[in-house]
This record gives C-alpha cells, sequence and structure tokens, in this order.
C-alpha cells in the first residue's frame, strides 16, 4: 500500500490506456441496471437476498446468477482518486471494491464527509443489475490514521514492546469502531511481518523480530473483526487483512529493485523450513485461531536455496505458497488482496502478469489507476481459456462471502452510530496507556528516572514537541510529515503536565543554568515503505543535530536523560556514556503525555525490546538467537521502575 500519487509518470500511458477503455465501452455505461448483458435483474425473493440463508448458499445462488463480466468487476479494486471524478465507473464496471492509498481523503476529511463519500460510492455500486455492495479499503495501520482528529496509537513496534495482547485487541478494537463509522469496512491490517532487518523501511509497522512475539500480538485482528464470526456485521467491526504474505521483513540488504528501495519488497533467500517457521507462522494463527479475512502478500520475491540461489519469484505470482500453502495446507478461506500494482512487477506484458497472479492464487486486484484495463485483459485471458472460470469462481465466491459475512447486503451505507466516539477522550486515554506501556527503560545509572514532579527540567531536541515526528509515517499522508498535523499531546506537553519549571530549546541554544535534569529527546522525521531504507537517504545513526544536542546538555546539567522518538533502534552505542538514563520511545502516535507519565513515575517502566539492538549500523541484520550474538542491548531487554518511586 503506498500514496496514490506515486511513480505517476509510469502509470500516465497505462491510464490513457484505461481512458480510452471507459470511452470504448459506452454500451455498458449506458446500459440501464437491469438490461446489463440483457440480463433480468434479480426478484427481491432471490435467495442471496435472505439474510436468514446460510453465507455458503446465498453465495452460490448468487454466483450463479452473475455474468463473466460481473464477476471480473468483483475481481477489481480501483483507487478512489481513480473513480472520483467519473463515479459511474463504478457501476460500469461492476467494481468490487474502492479503496484509499495513504493520504488519499475526501475534500472534507471529517468523519461525515468520509462517510458522505465511501456512501456515494455504494450507491453506485448498488445501481448494478444484482445490487452487490462495495468494499471500501483502508490503511488503518495505527488507527484510522488519514482522517484529521482520529485517535492515533503508537505503531505495531512499540505495541511489540509493551507485549500486553489485550491491549493490541483493546487499540485494534477503537480502530475498527473509528473506522467503520466513516464508511471504510475493511483495513489493510495488521501486518504480521517478522523484521529480520532493521535498515527495512518498514521495520516500525512489525511487532518484532520472532515470530512467537508477532503470533502473540495478533489478538489484533479479533479486535478488528470479533471474537465471533457474526460480530463482523456489527457497526463497530471490520474485515481484517494480515501482510505481507510473506518474508516481506526477511528480505536481503540489497536485493530490492523497486526504484531507490534497498531492501524494501527485495528478495527472501531461504530455504522452505527456515520461511514457514519465521514468515509463514504469523499467517497460520491468523487464519486457524483467528479466521482472519483477508490476506495481502507481499511486493517481495522468494529464493529458495533449495534448487540453487539466483532464481527468485515474486510473492503475487508464487502459486505453491498462495495456492498451495496459504489455501490448501493452512486452510485460508478469506480471500486474497493484491497490494498496490503489485501484478505489475511481474515479468512479462500486463496480459501475462494478470493471467499468472490470478492462476498464483490472488483473488482481488488492487490496480489503483488500471481497473478497466484490469477488467479487459482478465476478460480476453478467460475467453482465450489462458485462465479457468474455475479459479474465477473460487475467486469471486470468497470475496462474496465476506461481503455477506460483513452485512453490506442488508445494510450497505455507512452505520453512523459511533462517529461522535473518534477521537473522544476514553479512547485517546487508551493510546495514552499504550504509549507509557510502550516504553523501554534501556539505562537508569544512579535512579535518574523516575524524575521529581516539579523538578527543574532542561528539554532539547526536535523531536520532543513535533506532532508529525511522533507519528511516523501513515499519519494523515503516506510518508507522514513533521509539524502540527494532527490534534493530540506532544512529549513536551507531557512533561509540561508534570512540572511548571520547564525550559525548552529545540537547538538547546537557551542557557541550561538552574535546571535540575536535561531531557534529551533524539529520532527520526517520518518515512513509510522503502523510502525509510537504510542507504536511501536514511541512516541508523543519529543526526548531528541529535548529537550535539546530547553532547551539550549532558555536558552541562547533572542528570540527562535522553529519548529516542524512532520506528527503529539507532545506533547510540558512542554516546551511552554520556547519559544517566536512556529511553526507547518508539513513535507513540497522538499521546505524547503517555511519555512523560513514565517518567515522573505515574505510570512504572515496562517495556522490553522487540527487536535486538545493535551496536552500529552494519552489524544488521542482528536478531536473537544467531550464532554470534552480540547486540548492544539484546532481544526483550528493559528495565523496570516501580510506580510512584522517589516521590
Amino acid at each position: 500500500m503506498r500514496h496514490p500519487t506515486r511513480r505517476v509518470g509510469t502509470r500516465i500511458g497505462r491510464s490513457l490506456v484505461a481512458l480510452a477503455t471507459i470511452t470504448a465501452l459506452p454500451s455498458a455505461i449506458a446500459a440501464p441496471p437491469a438490461a446489463a448483458d440483457g440480463q433480468p435483474a434479480a426478484p427481491a425473493s432471490a435467495p442471496y437476498l435472505d439474510q436468514r440463508l446460510p453465507v455458503p448458499k446465498r453465495v452460490d445462488d448468487l454466483l450463479r446468477r452473475m455474468t463473466l463480466e460481473e464477476k471480473v468487476g468483483q475481481m477489481t479494486q480501483a483507487e478512489r482518486g481513480a473513480v472520483d471524478g467519473d463515479r459511474d465507473q463504478i457501476t460500469a464496471l461492476n467494481l468490487g471494491s474502492v479503496l484509499s492509498g495513504g493520504g488519499s481523503v475526501p475534500a472534507d476529511n471529517t468523519p461525515a464527509g468520509w462517510a458522505d463519500m465511501v456512501d456515494a460510492y455504494q450507491e453506485k455500486a448498488l445501481a448494478t443489475r444484482l445490487r452487490i455492495p462495495l468494499l471500501y479499503g483502508i490503511d488503518s495501520v495505527h488507527g484510522h490514521g488519514n482522517l484529521v482528529g482520529a485517535t492515533v496509537f503508537p505503531h505495531n513496534i512499540g505495541m511489540g514492546a509493551a507485549r500486553n495482547p489485550g491491549l493490541v485487541r483493546e487499540i485494534q478494537a477503537i480502530t475498527a469502531k473509528e473506522t467503520r463509522a466513516t464508511g471504510p469496512q475493511w483495513i489493510f491490517g495488521p501486518c504480521v511481518c517478522v523484521v529480520r532487518d532493521l535498515r527495512w523501511g518498514r521495520s516500525y509497522e512489525a511487532y518484532g523480530e520472532t515470530p512467537e512475539l508477532v503470533g502473540q500480538m495478533e489478538t489484533g485482528i479479533e479486535g478488528f473483526q470479533g471474537r465471533r464470526p457474526s460480530d463482523m456485521r456489527k457497526p463497530e467491526h471490520v474485515l481484517a487483512t494480515v501482510k505481507h504474505y510473506a518474508g516481506d521483513g526477511d528480505t536481503v540488504f540489497g536485493s530490492s529493485t523497486t526504484g531507490d528501495y534497498t531492501i524494501d519488497q527485495g528478495v527472501t533467500v531461504t530455504d522452505r523450513r527456515t520461511f514457514m517457521k519465521i514468515d509463514v507462522a504469523p499467517y497460520v494463527t491468523a487464519v486457524r485461531k483467528y479466521g482472519v479475512g483477508s490476506v495481502m502478500p507481499s511486493f517481495s520475491s522468494v529464493d529458495w536455496k533449495e534448487d540453487g540461489v539466483g532464481n527468485p519469484v515474486k510473492m503475487h505470482a508464487h502459486k505453491e505458497l498462495l495456492t498451495g500453502v496459504l489455501k490448501g495446507k493452512i486452510g485460508f478461506d478469506g480471500f486474497v488482496i493484491s497490494d498496490w500494482a503489485a501484478i505489475q512487477q511481474i515479468p512479462g506484458d500486463y496480459a501475462s502478469q494478470v493471467r499468472t497472479s490470478v492462476n498464483a492464487g490472488v483473488d482481488m486486484f488492487m490496480e489503483p489507476y488500471s481497473a478497466p484495463q484490469f477488467v479487459e485483459t482478465l476478460l480476453a485471458e478467460v475467453r482465450a481459456g489462458r485462465v479457468r472460470m474455475s479459479r474465477i469462481d473460487d475467486a469471486v465466491r470468497r470475496i462474496l462471502a465476506a461481503k455477506f459475512k460483513l452485512g453490506l447486503f442488508e445494510r450497505p451505507y455507512t452505520d453512523r452510530r459511533y462517529a461522535d466516539t473518534i477521537g473522544s477522550p476514553a479512547h485517546r486515554a487508551v493510546a495514552r496507556r499504550a504509549v507509557a506501556e510502550s516504553q523501554v527503560l534501556l539505562k537508569n545509572r544512579g535512579h535518574a528516572l523516575p524524575l521529581k514532579r516539579n523538578a527543574d527540567v532542561y528539554v532539547a531536541g526536535v523531536n520532543a514537541d513535533d506532532m508529525g515526528n511522533q507519528a511516523g509515517g501513515w499519519t494523515v499522508t503516506w510518508q507522514g510529515q513533521s509539524g502540527d498535523i494532527i490534534p493530540g499531546t506532544t512529549i513536551l506537553d507531557g512533561i509540561e503536565q508534570y512540572s511548571k519549571n520547564v525550559t525548552y530549546s529545540a537547538d538547546a541554544s537557551t542557557p541550561t543554568s538552574g535546571s535540575d535534569v536535561g531531557v534529551v529527546v533524539v529520532g527520526e522525521t517520518p518515512y513509510a515503505e522503502g523510502v525509510g531504507d537504510v542507504g536511501n537517504g536514511h541512516t541508523l545513526n543519529l543526526s548531528d543535530a541529535d548529537k550535539a544536542n546530547i553532547d551539550k546538555v549532558c555536558g552541562a546539567i547533572e542528570t540527562c536523560v535522553v529519548l529516542d522518538v524512532a520506528g527503529r533502534p539507532q545506533i547510540v552505542t558512542d554516546r551511552l556514556s554520556k547519559m544517566d538514563a536512556f529511553v526507547m520511545s518508539w513513535l507513540p502516535g497522538g499521546e505524547g503525555a503517555g511519555v512523560a507519565d513514565v517518567l515522573f513515575g505515574k505510570r512504572p517502566f515496562q517495556g522490553r525490546l522487540p527487536v535486538s539492538w545493535p551496536r552500529s549500523e552494519d552489524q544488521e541484520p542482528i536478531n536473537v538467537g544467531d550464532r554470534d550474538y552480540d547486540p548492544l542491548f539484546p532481544y526483550g531487554y528493559g528495565l523496570r521502575t516501580r510506580r510512584g518511586h522517589h516521590h
């Protein structure tokens, strides 16, 4: 998933083809719903419209009535930006789904603006002959981040540090409630990636480096979908997606062929046994324990060591893993949704990309700006006998089952009853608690922490007072951005809730005299996906400005506390001796005051590292269990403090 305007240059040719396709189909566009291909509309008494019947019976009845065009339309997903100007495309193409990429928002980016937009698209889907409702998908990866004012939680890596499966369930239940109240019924999350190399720009989307830890955090699927299959019909639940199947966080550095990316979308070089144990294990839990509704394959490839390295296969083309392992061995009965234009990375021309991915087991196709071309191409492939009708029926059956389970045939329009809970104090309180539980205390010399309330605190560093930086990527826009982009509390705001004697200087230029304690906040600025890969304008090293702030403040003030606000561990080996206390704050999201709650002892430090902390950048990849394991801080490390100590 990525920003809808990304790489638009390479898409222009295809978009023109797409437009040509639409203009070449006047009959389809002009045709009244009841007369699509001369087929009659279904009677109101049709079994598929009877909610008392079991889902498989409803699916069979509906499938029997559908034309090939209607089936292929169900397998197609377009970006809202591609259909917004001409919403009749939804009807003409029988579209099964529409999505918002990161930052793809209605002009009125409010709960009502979202719901009105999704409902307007839904109206066009319901104008089709069989009135099959639309599924709307979105990346709510740490709260409904596209919506300004939604509750923004810590990114997954912070929740891996908190190691509280019940809290993860609660967070995802809130995210589901806030998302569905604005229209989308489907979330492209959680990422059950296992991060094996911190140079990966998506490291913060992972719960950690071991499949066991990731598996424990999959309670979030239950938060999204509910505990029982019938819960998905309720207006507070959504269809969940586990991603990116499989090996997305386990690719070899330097193996990516996407733009400037170094590791994201690269190649996982492994043997089948190791791959199943590390990278596939979380999907077994997702399917068998939590009944996840959809799975998104990875942009990355797998290169089996068994037959010699050098012949990687793109995951979207991998029949063995999508059909054989996922749908076969593991028993996944939901549907597979491709990632953003991902099939276009498969070798060959577009027809061969479509044919290969459908036959490999992809069911719905995220073709953001080439939906018309996809429909036309797949129809031609089926008619030429290169894709079997049984494969089409299997895909459509899976997609329709999800729509029935979500209750969309009965209630296609947005149920807005929970809109007033979006960003509510109760929801933000959960986010604040999550922030506190995610903090990892890595050093605490001489009981520097917790701080005394009303201590004279000198705060330095841009990340102490930057909402956008502490929220990270996937916040309002795909890449996220620095600055005051969402409501909430910064870390500085939180510190000021505990002490009236706070001096803030972003660059530590204000005199430090009279301060009891210095708090230096270092870290990263926002990024998402391969844009954040090390070697692509990013490094694990601290910035020169951050190093200067540490040197200055820790050199001048008796007690010096350093907080790292970042999506992954940074290299602090040469600065650690200067700090009295060192805290990993991850990307806390909207409620930075949760950081102050542990700094001042209102809550105890209890987080533990979900990843190994490297001594140097070139120590990556380093993971617990490695033969010569010698990190700066090991996986699972984290000091505790007692609540209330020091007051």
